[in-house]
């Protein structure tokens, strides 16, 4: 009977199975703190390759708006947009029948009052023959009483407003904007556009802060957007001015150049070293509290050190502490550059093995 009771005891126990946690017990779990692994850098003063990066517009170094210098009636335009032409090349034409009758009666008065200015000479007992010894005062009267110095200016006149009829290129270039067609009449606006592609200006903006970076003769890079060549030049002008936007306008020269057009938008890169600067990579230089913050490596720890950011390029910056916060920074601390996105002060880190 009692091995009976045994039997069944243990039978009983078996079916019970495991025993239920106590709740309680759950609360004694031990908290791991989250450990970041970090990328780190050791800071050194080195020579920063600094970049300024702007958006500017391309101008020929030489254009102008042509106009006729007589007005009437279109009859030849031998040129179309993007016409290369040499200095004084035919551009267009106008009906020049008035301007060559009024030419022809100019040229006949003056030989009239020629004859009469001849005569005046002889009247105040000089040679005709030998003008050129008659006193300058002399010629002068006699021109004037004879109506021979106002034939020859009429003369003159006829034939600049011939030369006038015709357009001729004042230097060489290409050909653009012609807003006239044959037979129209000339007006107040210009006939087309003259631009010399030899050489363009690009101008572009840089910040007041940008302003000592920048000097005369120093070396831009200019890329048309949408394309990979690069055109070389040299800043031309800066002009000492500070505009509304806290901008000033700087002007370079480059050397034109196949793909380059006039009024084209372009991205200007301006290089110039800056020697013993700080210089950690972009990622390193996060945004706390609307501040630029970077973190030190410190016994296993992120410390938070508040920067100013003094120049950047493509890929760095150049950097100093912000002693207004009571930050320091100094050559071989070992600053974080990456897994600080999450970082706070004081922050548990491991640094990853190369």
């Amino acid at each position: 009977m009692i091995r009976n009771l045994a039997l069944f005891a243990l039978c009983l126990a078996a079916c019970k199975g495991p025993q239920a946690e106590d709740p309680a017990d759950a609360s004694k779990l031990v908290y791991t703190p989250e450990v970041n692994a970090v990328e780190v850098i050791t800071l050194r003063r080195q020579t920063f390759p600094m970049q300024l990066v702007a958006n500017g517009k391309l101008a020929a170094a030489q254009r102008s708006a042509l106009y006729f210098g007589q007005s009437g009636q279109i009859v030849a335009v031998p040129v179309g947009n993007g016409t290369a032409v040499q200095k004084g090349a035919v551009i267009a034409r106008l009906d020049d029948a008035e301007q060559r009758a009024a030419l022809e009666t100019a040229r006949i008065d003056r030989e009239r009052t020629r004859l009469e200015y001849l005569d005046v000479l002889a009247g105040l007992g000089y040679a005709v023959a030998d003008t050129a010894s008659v006193p300058a005062e002399v010629r002068d009267l006699a021109g004037i009483r004879s109506g021979y110095s106002a034939a020859r200016n009429n003369y003159a006149k006829a034939q600049r407003d011939l030369a006038g009829t015709v357009l001729r290129a004042p230097f060489s270039g290409k050909v653009a904007d012609i807003r006239l067609r044959q037979w129209d009449r000339t007006g107040s606006e210009p006939f087309c556009t003259l631009i010399a592609d030899g050489t363009y200006d690009v101008t572009f903006s840089a910040l007041e802060s940008e302003y000592g970076f920048l000097e005369r003769g120093q070396a831009v890079h200019v890329v048309p957007f949408g394309g990979e060549h690069s055109f070389s030049g040299r800043i031309r002008s800066i002009n000492p001015t500070i505009d509304k936007n806290g901008q000033i306008t700087v002007t370079a020269s480059i050397p034109g150049g196949r793909g380059l057009l006039d009024g084209m938008n372009v991205r200007v890169t301006v290089d110039r070293d800056v020697p013993r600067q700080l210089v950690v990579p972009k990622s390193a230089v996060v945004i706390r509290d609307g501040l630029e913050v970077l973190f030190r490596h410190r016994d296993g720890r992120a410390e938070w050190v508040y920067v100013h950011t003094l120049l950047a390029n493509s890929d760095s910056y150049a950097v100093t502490a912000n002693t207004d916060r009571g930050a320091t920074l100094s050559e071989g601390d070992e600053v974080i550059v990456s897994g600080n996105l999450n970082l706070a002060d004081g922050s548990r880190v491991v640094v990853k093995q190369p």
